[in-house]
This record gives structure tokens, sequence and C-alpha cells, in this order.
């Protein structure tokens, strides 16, 4: 009896193994193609990764799944990919970089060749590559500027002094300042919109929690109710079938009384006379 048992749950373990080798070799995939520089049309990215949300939730639901430490790393790791994914999707860099910044890579490698966690690796070439987007947007900006200065120039604005390289550095790193000062205000505003949510939530799952109690305790006190109704009903059915029975037992009495007082009473009466 227990090697059949044995053989029986082999196949659960070795099936939860292969399900598992397999998410971790299509999340190497993914962060590979993460790391590397891919066309806007880029589609299979995104079909990997919500292939590995499906794969996530399988093993999940598996009964020899792993430790719950390895579980959450994985869902780390995906919910990174997905985010890095949506963040690109925005439109402006500095909506991009916003984005970038909650996002949360794994903290252990996926596999044993890894030094660093590929996630983490990818979060800083993506911040770096917001960052620069940014600041080419700057650039491009400043470069609009000074050729509009260049063409009033050329027009008759001859005698103006040449613009400073410095001061055009300081420039820019006051827009940069200006912008990042932008980005923590957004980031402080998202926090407490985040924070008053929870607040919120929580409140809303004490005050629901409350009336479910009291919804128990009404349905209970309903319950107890119900049952002494329906004891006391039976005996009041049994007590009025009591009184009924002596009732009509003493009318019996009486009417037998009555009969035979009356034939008494017709035969005294004629011996009177």
């Amino acid at each position: 009896m227990a090697p059949a048992e044995g053989a029986g749950r082999r196949p659960v373990a070795m099936a939860a193994s292969r399900l598992e080798l397999n998410l971790v070799r299509l999340l190497c995939r993914c962060e590979a193609m993460a790391a590397e520089k891919r066309d806007p049309d880029e589609w299979r990215l995104e079909k990997y990764v919500g292939a590995l949300e499906d794969m996530l939730l399988a093993l999940k639901g598996q009964t020899s799944k792993p430790a719950s430490e390895v579980l959450h790393e994985y869902s780390r790791k995906v919910d990174f990919l997905k985010g890095m994914l949506q963040a690109e999707k925005l439109t402006s860099s500095s909506e991009k970089a916003l984005a970038n910044q909650f996002l949360a890579p794994g903290r252990v490698p996926t596999t044993t060749r890894e030094r660093v966690p590929a996630t983490k690796t990818v979060h800083l070439q993506s911040r770096a590559r917001y960052t620069g987007e940014m600041r080419n947007e700057l650039l491009g900006m400043d470069s609009t500027e000074e050729s509009g200065l260049d063409i009033r120039k050329r027009t008759g604005l001859a005698g103006s002094r040449p613009v400073d390289e410095k001061q055009s550095a300081a420039d820019l790193d006051l827009a940069l300042q200006r912008h990042q000062n932008l980005q923590e205000k957004l980031a402080e505003e998202m926090l407490g919109l985040a924070r008053s949510l929870k607040t919120n939530t929580l409140a809303a799952q004490s005050v629901i929690k409350k009336d479910n109690q009291t919804l128990s305790h009404s349905l209970k006190m309903a319950d107890q109710n119900l049952e002494k109704l329906k004891t006391e009903s039976e005996r009041l059915e049994q007590h009025t079938q009591k009184s009924v029975n002596w009732l009509l037992w003493a009318m019996l009495i009486i009417v037998c009384f009555l009969f035979i007082s009356m034939i008494l009473f017709i035969r005294i009466m004629p011996k009177l006379k």
C-alpha cells in the first residue's frame, strides 16, 4: 500500500516542479527582453507577462507549491514587469519617470548565474532612460529658445551679448530642479491620496465588519425567538386541547344531571297530586 501511495503522489510533485521550472524560464526570458531595446510595436513581452500571471496563479493553486517567500518574490517580479509595460505606454517622459519611481524590482536573483537581480538592473536602466528623455526634452526647449534668439539677432537686434554657457547650464539645472520638485510634489500628493484611500478603506472595512456582526447577532436572536415561539405554540395547543376536553366532560355531566333531575321531577309530581 505504501508504494502505491508514493506512486500516486509523485506525478503531482513532478507537475508542480515542472510548472515552476517553466515559470522561471519564461521569467528569465521576459527579464532579458525588458533589458533589451525594443521597438514600440513589440507585443511579445506583454503576452509573455500575461502568460506569467496565469502560470503564477496556477502555481499558487498547486498542492505542492513553493514556499511563501518564493511565491512573493515571483509575484514581485511579475508585478514589476507589468508596471514597467504600463509605464512605457504613458505619453510624457515625466509621467514615465514618476511611474518608474513607484515600481518595486525583485530582491533575489532569478537564477544562480545572476549576481544582481535582473529586474533591478532593468529598473535602473529605465530610470536612466526616462531621465535622459526628460533632459532631451528640456534641451530641445532650450535649443528652440536659442534659435529664436538667433533669428532676432539676424533681424536687427545687434549689439546684444552672446548667451553665456555657464548661465545656460545654470538655467538648465534650475529647470531640472523645478521639474524634480514638481515630481516630488506629485509623488507626495499621490502618497497622500493613497494614505487617505487606505484610511477610508480601513474605516469602511471596520463599519462593514460591525454591521456583519450586528446582522449575525440579529439572525441568531431571530432563530432563538422562532424556536421559543414554536415551543410556546405547541404548549398552547396542548393546553387548549386539554381545556376543551375538560369542558366537554363538564357539559356532559351537567346534561346528564339535568336529564336525571327532570325524570325524577316528572315522576314525583303525579304522586303529590
